[in-house]
């Protein structure tokens, strides 16, 4: 389906979808890039993949009936010219069963796709850094993909040593700043640890002072033998992650048979970890053991439980050196991380300034050449042949697009546009604009309609939003719908370049449907003069009057017509009376049956014209004559019964009618619809079996109509097949008897059914209505009647929770799923096939912005 506005087209036009046709294009083969390129900017074609030229005798007499084409061709001794014969026998069905990377452009694409994922890194780089790309592009446009691949490139490499040196400084970075925590902390322990043996040993030596006589030889007899069983013990230090510390400690414990010492101090604020990059809260740890076994254990322990171990010295003037070059190291390295951050935004800048124009370049030459991979080339190498479908509006276009394409490539060869015959069916286009869009969608939901069959989208316009609003009918509600969607026009451009949630995507999509739908409402309300269920003197003063001044319930009793009838809509009167329900439901009921009726009569109608168009002149009043006799009724006043009518109408057809006769000559016209109905049955079933057989014996053999300007057609293989031109198949009477009588059946019983389906209208009329009564009523005046100012405004959210929620939201759904269903199965089926398939050309413009 295509969205197109501007003059270059003729006015739009619904009803049928465009007249289509098979168009062959042979290019030469230095123009083919170029030529491709302006028909993606026309967006008006829609090439096959693979070729089948059953004659190829019919490039040869197009180009040979165009003697200036044939002296244009016949240049240079170019020996796919000079024998023609030769250059038409090597046309083939060469891409059909070749792999995607078997086929000529296969590198091109190979080269696109490695572009889009440099410019893919580019954007992820860019959101990393916070930058967005620039919507119109600034400085030097780089226009040759050739060198748009260079530029790539250069700034790919560029961008990763930057990237690569980045994170190594900021390793190294993290690893001094954890290496100076570990300095301080474990410095900590270790000074805490000396002054506290120092403290001992004062506190030692003075206690030991009145028994020297007695302790000194025993003492030094101990001393003497433990020098010579000292053992030194190493310590290992680090940062463990704070989480893990506890596990730590005991697996440590377990490992050695507690044979170590285990001193923590948790660090402030979180770390940067060196590895992972991310903020962890982490302890310093300093672990003394004694043997190389035990050290083993503990450096597998700390590897396991990702613990960074750094190395230090129990020397305080080294550890007061290593904490000052460390420091210094610090601010070198976060001079240089600045630096360099510096030159990475100012290279992403640069980047994200022509980010979106390389974008569209690199995506636009992907499809150029995905497209030129659907062409067939021959074995010289230099011409290209292409099939696809064009809308017949768009011929002088495409010949002007592909006589740029060799004028700008300075071609001496001018490329061959030519129609071909077929019976294939073509592609159904339908021209809508933004406002025509969500409805034709509506529509194509149900199925795409076949190639010039009516469009049901045209008549949707209108239908769809009045089924609504029958079912949704009032007019304050209608407001309410209304003034949220005007939200959606009224922002339609900014919102239309946003990403929305699906609900909002939705009901964006659909703003102008919904519009529409508002704007029955509103007149329906009015209608129904309900205005959140209660009803307003709008047009004039209420019909009915009190019967005397003693009538104290004027709302329901005593009342009598006093003035002219309400010119418009429902007479407020009626709104609390006791014969409110059963009026409304009357009127409701009936409407509800004659829309139901005009529509479906309408399906039907568009079936004949659909039979006429397409001359097919093989392919009721019961329900007609019941929406005359409802006409009849209103417009009479009458107080026949037309229950008692249509039942007798057929139980006894010769019975007189009495009081319930409507007009003269009643009885008379029952007794003709009943006959013309019981005659259409064995109609529809019985003749077109026969026609259709009749038709195929006539036709037998015949393959193909006969063509201006060319001994045999073309034909596809199975896609898309019309079914009326396989002229070798065999015809199945009986297949085609059972199809006929299904479809009688079908259509017998769907005219009682699919009545009896519109009284929905009512249903949901009645319900709609009746909500909007319980909540205005015992919800706001229920809160009223308290005096309570608290319990008034609780009342108020309440019951503008309720309409939103209720009656804005679940029954705008509801009413929507139903009109739609009212248009798919009752009105839809009566003529719609829907079995086609869309025009999909081959067009820039609906390119997506997300990379596949």
């Amino acid at each position: 389906m295509g969205e197109r506005e501007g003059g270059c087209c003729p006015p739009m036009d619904l009803i049928r979808s465009e007249p289509m046709q098979l168009v062959q294009l042979i290019i030469p083969i230095e123009s083919a890039h170029l030529a491709v390129s302006y028909l993606g900017d026309l967006g008006l074609i829609q090439f096959k993949d693979g070729y089948d030229f059953r004659e190829f005798g019919i490039i040869k007499r197009s180009i040979g009936e165009d003697s200036s084409l044939l002296q244009a061709w016949d240049v240079d001794d170019d020996p796919c010219i000079s024998n023609l014969d030769h250059c038409l026998a090597v046309f083939s069905q060469l891409n059909a069963e070749k792999s995607p990377f078997q086929r000529t452009y296969a590198i091109q694409i190979k080269r696109s796709g490695e572009m889009a994922r440099k410019l893919r890194f580019f954007r992820d780089q860019m959101s990393k850094a916070g930058l967005v790309a620039q919507v119109r592009s600034s400085g030097e446009a780089i226009a040759n993909i050739d060198d748009l691949e260079v530029k790539l490139g250069d700034l790919e490499a560029e961008l990763v040593e930057i990237n690569a040196n980045g994170e190594k400084l900021q390793r190294s970075y993290n690893e001094l700043a954890e290496y100076k925590l570990v300095l301080q902390k474990a410095g900590e322990f270790f000074s805490s640890a000396l002054s506290s043996a120092e403290a001992r040993q004062r506190e030692y030596s003075s206690n030991q002072g009145g028994e020297e006589s007695l302790e000194i030889p025993l003492l030094s007899e101990q001393e003497t033998t433990d020098s010579s069983k000292q053992v030194r013990l190493g310590f290992i230090t680090g940062l463990v992650p704070r989480e893990k510390s506890m596990a730590f400690e005991r697996i440590l414990f377990r490992a050695t048979r507690g044979n170590v010492y285990l001193k923590q101090v948790a660090v402030d604020e979180p770390v940067v970890d060196p590895v992972s990059g991310d903020k962890v809260e982490k302890n310093v740890f300093a672990v003394f053991f004694s043997g190389e076994r035990a050290k083993n254990k503990i450096l597998k322990i700390c590897e396991a439980f990702g613990a960074n171990r750094y190395s230090f010295s129990e020397d305080v003037t080294k550890q007061s050196q290593l904490i000052t070059e460390v420091s210094g190291r610090l601010a070198e390295l976060k001079t240089t991380i600045d630096a360099g951050l510096v030159h990475r935004g100012n290279l992403l800048q640069t980047i994200g300034e022509q980010f979106e124009q390389w974008n569209v370049l690199v995506r636009k030459e992907k499809a150029i050449y995905h497209t030129l991979n659907m062409l067939s080339m021959d074995v010289t190498k230099k011409c290209l042949v292409a099939e696809g479908w064009s809308p017949i509006f768009a011929t002088k276009q495409i010949q002007d697009a592909l006589h740029h394409a060799t004028h700008d490539c300075n071609s001496q060869v001018e490329a061959i546009f030519q129609v071909l015959h077929t019976r294939e069916m073509p592609p159904t286009y339908f021209r809508t604009n933004k406002f025509t869009t969500a409805f034709q969608e509506i529509v194509d939901a149900y199925g795409v309609a076949k190639y010039q069959e009516a469009n049901p989208g045209v008549f949707t316009i209108v239908t769809f939003p009045f089924l609504f609003a029958v079912m949704f009918g009032d007019w304050g509600h209608g407001i309410c719908l209304l003034l949220a969607t005007l939200f959606f026009i009224v922002r339609e451009k900014k919102l239309s370049s946003q990403k929305l949630g699906d609900i909002m995507e939705m009901a964006f999509g659909g703003r102008y449907v919904i519009v529409l739908m508002s704007l029955f409402s509103i007149y329906t309300g009015l209608i129904y003069n309900e205005f959140f269920s209660v009803p307003f003197e709008l047009f004039a003063p209420s019909a009915y009057v009190c019967r005397d001044a003693t009538c104290s319930e004027a709302s329901t009793i005593g009342l009598i017509k006093g003035r002219d009838t309400y010119p418009f809509g429902v007479d407020p009167a009626w709104h609390g009376s006791r014969s409110e329900l059963p009026f409304l439901n009357s009127l409701k009921m009936k409407m509800s049956i004659l829309l139901g009726v005009a529509q479906m009569n309408l399906g039907i109608i568009l079936s004949y014209f659909n039979a006429l168009f397409f001359k097919n002149s093989i392919n009721t009043c019961l329900f007609g004559y019941l929406s005359l006799l409802i006409i009849v009724k209103w417009c009479t006043g009458s107080q026949a019964d037309l229950y008692h009518v249509m039942i007798y109408m057929f139980l006894s057809p010769t019975d007189d009618l009495g009081e319930n006769q409507l007009f003269p000559g009643q009885k008379t016209l029952q007794m003709v619809l009943l006959l013309l109905a019981l005659v259409s049955v064995p109609w529809m079933l019985l003749p077109k079996p026969f026609l259709l057989k009749m038709q195929h014996e006539r036709h037998q053999g015949e393959a193909y109509a006969p063509l201006p300007g060319a001994e045999e057609s073309l034909q596809s293989g199975a896609n898309h097949n019309d079914g009326h031109g396989h002229g070798h198949e065999e015809f199945e009477f009986s297949e085609v008897f059972v199809h006929q009588l299904i479809h009688t059946i079908e259509f017998v019983l769907g005219a009682v059914s699919n009545t009896a389906s519109y009284l929905r209208l009512w249903a949901l009329s009645l319900a709609h209505s009746e909500l909007s009564v319980v909540f205005y009523e015992k919800v706001l005046l229920l809160a009223w009647g308290y005096n309570n100012i608290f319990i008034l405004i609780i009342g108020i959210i309440i019951f503008i929770c309720a309409t939103v929620g209720v009656l804005l939201v679940m029954e705008t759904l509801s009413a929507f799923l139903h009109a739609l269903r009212l248009h798919w199965v009752e009105f839809q089926n009566k003529f719609y096939e829907g079995d086609g398939y869309k025009f999909y050309p081959f067009s820039f413009f609906v390119l997506d912005t997300e990379e596949e």
